[in-house]
């Protein structure tokens, strides 16, 4: 049997990696191709590395409890290169004022009343407003609805605005008015059934903290030489002749019992299986099905850019003690988040040097995506300014622009995928789609992805 594996970010590359495992633990008549279209694996997986500086260009890490992307680390040899981050205060900017996540929030929902009704986040009226979470009762229809609607419902549109948004935002770069709470956090709704509130649903079900443990660390991993040390990892570990790079695929067409891979070159491949990892609207036109190209082209995405900034720790003045903060919508800034990297991940900052992470591209403002690297720093830095103070300009930065990288997972999007599903199944047996517009966005969720296909192939 003959996979191919269509594009080299991290769902491909754990698709290949855990193939060649079974192939060579269980000694099975099957071979694999990897074809990624440049001539770098990874995807959005880049480090940018610059006189002691580790720059991520796409994500800087990945949750500690999906042990999917921890787990594989170890299998590539990374295991002592792991490092958890620094568990700092993270703030929300509403207006001009940077104000700390309460105690207790987590994503969002209140766990502990104290912090949550001294906070200056929101008035008396949102206060009271969230604490009808108390009394409402579950909802009634089954159906999906937006994250929005969802926790409007619950807890008042000023907490929503002010805190939930920012914080799930940060995850989708989408809507909440818009994102489906069935595809993203089913798990909010399961609770509210079970425990009707919110609030006590997060209080019985989070882990009691442990005495005695020191400092506390944080929820996600890294590693210290940067997320593409993680891609490299993999790529150690593969067939070399396997894998192909600076090979575009055009077009998929069926015959009999196999698929021809017809390559930018000319070159005419066949396969019996063959893996699809590329972004859904690439995945798109290379299956020539109207109807699939429908499904897939409906799902809509949104465009985002980082931009990382490298200073001498001494023009970064603030009195804020935190790893970084994110950005209420109704601000009025173009920033979305900034992270203070040298806080938060301290070995990618040199002694005496600070780094800066922004994020700029919205929903309704991507058009900064688009402008020259000179004009999103100058924005970033007016926005910055406006908050915490930062003398003169960064000694270097980086601005790294995602075009219709961020699958927007809308209302309906589990049906829209059952449906993608039920046709290939029936059109295109031995086809299979993954990544971030399917089973989650996080490199974990990706790399779960890539190696549940290649259990099913071998089954």
């Amino acid at each position: 049997m003959k996979v191919a594996i269509i594009g080299g970010g991290i769902t491909g590359l754990t698709a290949a990696y855990y193939l060649q495992k079974e192939i060579m633990t269980n000694h099975l008549n099957m071979e694999y191709e990897l074809f990624e279209e440049t001539s770098q694996l990874g995807g959005k997986i880049k480090t940018d590395h610059y006189n002691g500086f580790v720059i991520e260009q796409g994500p800087d890490s990945f949750l500690a409890r999906k042990e999917s992307a921890s787990k594989l680390a170890k299998e590539v040899g990374l295991k002592d290169e792991l490092i958890s981050n620094n568990k700092g205060q993270a703030y929300v900017l509403k207006g001009q004022s940077l104000h700390p996540i309460p105690m207790g929030a987590v994503m969002g929902i209140p766990t502990k009343l104290g912090p949550f009704l001294t906070t200056g986040l929101f008035s008396v009226s949102g206060k009271l407003r969230a604490g009808a979470d108390f009394f409402l009762p579950k909802s009634a229809s089954k159906k999906d609805q937006s994250l929005g609607k969802f926790f409007r419902r619950r807890l008042g549109s000023e907490v929503v605005d002010h805190l939930i948004e920012p914080l799930l935002s940060g995850i989708y770069a989408g809507n909440m008015d818009r994102l489906s709470l069935q595809a993203t956090f089913p798990q909010f709704y399961d609770m509210e059934q079970q425990y009707r509130s919110l609030i006590l649903g997060m209080k019985e079900t989070r882990p009691e903290a442990q005495p005695g443990q020191g400092q506390k660390k944080g929820g996600f991993l890294t590693l210290t030489k940067g997320l593409q040390s993680f891609v490299e990892g993999i790529e150690n570990h593969l067939d070399e002749d396997a894998v192909h790079k600076n090979q575009s695929l055009e077009k998929i067409t069926k015959t009999d019992h196999q698929y021809q891979l017809h390559f930018a070159d000319g070159e005419i491949k066949l396969f019996d299986k063959v893996i699809l990892t590329t972004p859904h609207h690439v995945t798109a036109e290379l299956l020539e099905d109207t109807q699939v190209q429908e499904h897939l082209q409906s799902i809509p995405s949104t465009s985002v850019a980082t931009v990382a900034m490298a200073f001498d720790e001494d023009q970064i003045s603030s009195d804020f003690d935190g790893t970084g903060f994110v950005v209420s919508k109704k601000s009025g800034y173009t920033i979305t988040a900034c992270t203070w990297l040298h806080k938060k991940w301290e070995h990618s900052t040199p002694k005496g040097k600070a780094l800066l992470r922004c994020f700029v591209g919205k929903p309704g403002g991507e058009y900064i995506v688009d402008k020259e690297d000179d004009d999103i720093v100058d924005t970033v830095l007016k926005d910055l300014n406006r908050i915490m103070k930062v003398e003169g300009y960064p000694e270097y930065y980086k601005v790294t622009r995602w075009h219709n990288a961020m699958p927007q997972y809308e209302v309906g999007h589990y049906k829209k995928l059952e449906e993608i599903k039920d046709k290939m199944e029936t059109d295109f047996p031995g086809i299979y789609v993954a990544g971030a517009a399917y089973g989650g966005v996080g490199l974990p969720d990706c790399i779960n992805q890539g190696e549940k296909i290649v259990e099913e192939i071998i089954k």
